[in-house]
């Protein structure tokens, strides 16, 4: 379930870009009593995110418009099928259609390749997760859109978990001098990860009381000797530059966890049209 009061402001914010005050064009052309219908089309292959947020948008600007779904959140779509028939008056329609499209068109991009990935690993106990690589702003939308493409979330911000990266460990004086400052500040119920780039690293990270290791850029056979090494002491995430043809290849080293940051900081939106009859 959608929490609105989270993401309407986002969605507000995006139509007062759109119009700031009126539509010179629709308003010049219909009147309040003018109504359409339209429909709500796949122009390629996909798996659909937002389409409850393409509702909101309209549900935002008037309360005459119907959007009757034929898909869900979640679902594959075909190319040229019909996801939703929209009937409302025409101003409305018109003024949430780019808004609308927007969203749905980059969370469903974030969805579909999102897809391609849970896919590519699917018989293998890897997860794959997201990353804080998101658009600002947009955060929330482009993480519902990783679930809704099979795959689970990293942290939502800064206050979510305790990640100790290379400048924090840099800045504090070396892995096992940060975790131990972290674990002097947070509550026990708080996991612990760490970045590390070497087997020494992993090792120094897991004797210092580490609950998960990023395994930052390492090679395949760095990463299978990392898997060796830890004996499921701490769950294992590997990390850097993560793409479709080497993801099964990393997923097969017997790591927990795969962060890709592609999913979504290089969006490909899907081809989705509103089409008036």
């Amino acid at each position: 379930m959608i929490q609105y009061s989270t993401l309407d402001a986002a969605i507000l914010n995006a139509l007062a870009e759109d119009k700031p005050t009126l539509d010179v064009t629709s308003d010049s052309l219909f009147g309040d009593d003018h109504h359409s219908r339209a429909k709500l089309i796949a122009k390629a292959p996909s798996v659909l995110s937002g389409l409850e947020v393409f509702r909101r948008v309209f549900e935002l600007i008037s309360d005459q418009v119907d959007v009757e779904a034929s898909k869900s959140d979640g679902e594959e779509v075909a190319l040229g099928e019909i996801i939703a028939v929209l009937t409302g008056p025409t101003k409305a329609l018109l003024f949430g259609e780019r808004t609308a499209l927007n969203f749905l068109q980059r969370m469903s991009g974030i969805a579909t390749e999102t897809h391609r990935y849970v896919e590519a690993v699917k018989d293998l106990p890897a997860k794959i997760v997201d990353t804080r690589k998101t658009a600002p702003g947009l955060r929330l939308f482009d993480k519902m859109a990783v679930r809704h493409g099979g795959a689970f979330n990293h942290r939502f911000n800064l206050s979510d978990g305790v990640l100790i990266k290379d400048n924090h460990i840099a800045a504090a004086g070396g892995i096992s001098a940060a975790i131990r400052k972290v674990k002097q500040e947070i509550p026990h119920t708080i996991r612990i990860e760490v970045e590390v780039e070497s087997l020494d690293g992993l090792l120094e990270a897991i004797a210092a009381g580490a609950d998960i290791v990023m395994l930052d850029n390492m090679s395949l056979a760095q990463m299978k000797e990392a898997v060796q090494v830890n004996c499921g002491r701490v769950l294992l995430e590997a990390s850097g530059n993560m793409n479709l043809e080497t993801v099964r290849l990393v997923a097969e080293t017997g790591v927990d966890l795969i962060s890709v940051g592609k999913l979504t900081h290089s969006v490909t939106a899907m081809d989705i049209s509103l089409r008036f009859e």
